[in-house]
């Protein structure tokens, strides 16, 4: 016998360069700019409110890592920073500290490891801390400061946010402030230009599924273009639902969480669409000018389901 050994492994046989590691610290990277326009546009406080949650969300895991006896290098995976800079860009900039911590907490703890960890929840954490926070603290959830300062000479938009203005008020906020970052709002409510940019980084990286943001927007466009020409005078415009509130940030790193979304082509694309349609249906009937939080989550809850319906042919199979 020579000196060469014979490895028998389980398939699938693939030798692929990507790591779970380097994708979720690439995702990290990708969210760095509408994290810098978050930082300029409301100040060092926003940066403070990042710091806080991506520390909790860091030391939840690593705590739960040790109680449940596993090897806590996972900590640095870049999955637990992911969240803590998700949840970050989606809570109000001057959100009180120790609640965001709460919310990180939450998320990490009751999102993630009590399912069992990375790759096992059935819901975002990010947006499962966010709901939390919406019923544990409904004021300062809702409360929305202005800009500190506005870029290009644009003006700041210093009414509530774009969603809640049209909504209650009938005041549309200009395109080129939703584009830039100009409003009122969350961090990930702002500078839709640069999550584009980092949706498309993504996408090209093959992270994402097109599919996923394409039939989710889509979907948004579709609606809310019928409802718009039905009554102009009440509903927004098609492109205003895309450019105004979280839907680009929820598009592109939260409907395409590699978990939480379905396994298939097919399912991916009526995922996508059935998170769509509620975003419409809260908008415009319900009592809360946002629903991308909602409809992602509610759309998580049926992703199972979803597996199960589309069920892709097996190797060899003929169906009759």
């Amino acid at each position: 016998m020579s000196g060469n050994s014979l490895y028998l492994t389980p398939s699938p046989h693939i030798f692929a360069r990507e790591n779970i590691r380097g994708i979720m610290w690439r995702t990290v990277a990708s969210l760095v700019p509408p994290l810098l326009a978050g930082i300029y546009f409301f100040g060092l406080r926003a940066l403070l409110l990042t710091a806080v949650t991506v520390a909790t969300a860091l030391l939840t895991e690593y705590l739960f890592l040790l109680l449940r006896k596993k090897d806590t290098s996972a900590v640095s995976d870049g999955s637990a920073v992911i969240t803590g800079i998700l949840l970050a860009l989606i809570l109000p900039p001057r959100f009180p500290l120790y609640a965001a911590a709460i919310g990180s907490f939450f998320a990490i703890a009751f999102g993630k490891q009590i399912f069992g960890g990375l790759g096992n929840n059935i819901f975002n954490p990010a947006l499962l801390g966010r709901a939390f926070l919406m019923a544990a603290f409904p004021v300062e959830s809702t409360v929305y400061p202005p800009p500190i300062r506005s870029i290009f000479g644009l003006d700041v938009i210093t009414q509530a946010t774009p969603l809640t203005a049209m909504k209650f008020s009938h005041i549309k906020t200009p395109y080129i402030n939703l584009l830039i970052g100009n409003t009122g709002g969350s961090m990930g409510e702002t500078s839709a230009l640069l999550i584009i940019l980092g949706g498309l980084y993504l996408i090209y990286k093959k992270y994402v599924d097109w599919r996923l943001p394409l039939s989710y927007i889509g979907t948004v466009f579709v609606l809310g273009g019928i409802f718009w020409l039905i009554n102009p005078q009440k509903y927004p415009d098609p492109l205003f639902h895309i450019l105004a509130g979280g839907l680009m940030l929820g598009a592109f790193y939260m409907i395409t969480d590699m978990v939480t979304s379905p396994v298939t082509p097919k399912g991916r694309v009526i995922y996508g669409i059935g998170a769509g349609i509620f975003v419409i249906i809260i908008r415009l009937f319900g009592g809360y000018p946002e629903g991308v939080m909602f409809s992602i989550l509610l759309m998580n809850s049926v992703r199972p389901w979803i597996d199960r319906l589309i069920v892709p042919k097996r190797f060899g199979e003929v169906r009759k």
